[in-house]
Parts: structure tokens; sequence; C-alpha cells
């Protein structure tokens, strides 16, 4: 066998590996080039304007309001790795920077801690899998993050001490940001696939 015929046969059959299914090519070249920046700030516009599509979702818990920039955030991690979930994680909550420092701080530190840990998992492994696992390990920093956050920046701007923050944590914080989490992580897997591979054309 040729040296050209066995490249061309192990190229075949990597390229047809399951492991490989859900590979794209979008997160492959690390070059800045103006699609790359037009992407970057397409999804950053995005992510500013779903940050101001907020609802509750919780009965009962009408201060705590859902909104979807979080799932802008993740889609452009898995689709240009974490430098562009961090990127659109940061620059999507600045408008809100003037009217709720605090709280935009909060959701910066959210959003950072739920996309770019999954997109480090998924850039590493990119299969449904990798998805999966990546989705599930940034919900439980961005958890973590979420739940000390309240505790730490809250009784600054709302007037509560850290005792009364500590009591709406089981009643109200956990339960809000557990289905936050799982709301961005299953539209995410559901559309990811399909926009990546838009992205790629």
């Amino acid at each position: 066998m040729s040296v050209s015929s066995h490249t061309t046969n192990t190229t075949s059959a990597t390229s047809s590996r399951p492991d490989n299914a859900h590979s794209t090519g979008v997160a492959d070249s690390g070059r800045w080039s103006t699609r790359r920046i037009a992407m970057y700030a397409l999804f950053v516009a995005l992510a500013m304007a779903t940050s101001f599509v907020e609802f509750p979702i919780i009965p009962g818990i009408q201060w705590l309001k859902y909104d979807p920039s979080g799932i802008v955030a993740l889609i452009a991690g898995f689709a240009f790795g974490p430098a562009a979930a961090a990127i659109v994680s940061v620059l999507g909550f600045v408008p809100h920077l003037f009217m709720d420092p605090w709280g935009t701080l909060m959701a910066v530190l959210v959003a950072l801690f739920l996309s770019v840990p999954a997109a480090i998992i998924y850039r590493r492994n990119r299969t449904r899998n990798g998805a999966i696992i990546g989705l599930i390990v940034g919900a439980v920093c961005a958890l973590a993050v979420a739940i000390v956050g309240n505790l730490i920046v809250t009784p600054i701007y709302a007037h509560m001490t850290v005792a009364q923050v500590a009591a709406l944590i089981v009643p109200a914080l956990l339960p809000f940001n557990l289905l936050k989490f799982v709301i961005h992580g299953v539209v995410t897997f559901l559309i990811y696939k399909p926009i990546t591979t838009l992205l790629d054309k």
C-alpha cells in the first residue's frame, strides 16, 4: 500500500468515527479573521438583546427573573471556544452595568462560570457526551458562584443581612438557579449543533 493511499484511508476512517460526529469546524481555527470578529459581535448583540427578556419562572418568587442570555454565551462557547464564551458573557451585560451594577456583576460571574467551563470541556471532547458533561460541570460551577455570590453581594445593595440571604437559599435561590441552568442546558443541547453547523457554511 502506498503512503498516499494509507493517509487517505486513515483520514476517511477518522472522519467517520462516531466520536467525531458532533465535531464542527467553527472552532478549529483560532485566527481573528473578519468573519470571526463579526460572529463574536453577533453573539454579543444577541446576548444583550436576550438579557432584557426577563420573566419569573417559579411561582411566588417574582423578584428572581430568568433571562435566556446564558444560552447565547453557551452556544458561542461551543462554537468558538472558551474565549468567545467569556467575551459574550461579559459584554452581553454591559447595558445593565449603568442601571444595576451589583446585579450585573452577579449576572456576569454566573454566566462566566456556566459557559467557560462548558466550552473548555466541549473543546476537548466535541461529542454529545462532551456537551452534556460540559453543561453539567458548568451548571455546578455557576450554581456555586450564584449561591456564594448572593451571600456576599446581595447584602451590599439589597439592605439585607447575610443571615437573611442565607435563609433564602433553600426556598428561593437554589430552586430558581437549578431550574434556570436546566433550561439553559436543555435548550443549548437541542439547538447548538444546528447552529454551529449553519455557522460552518
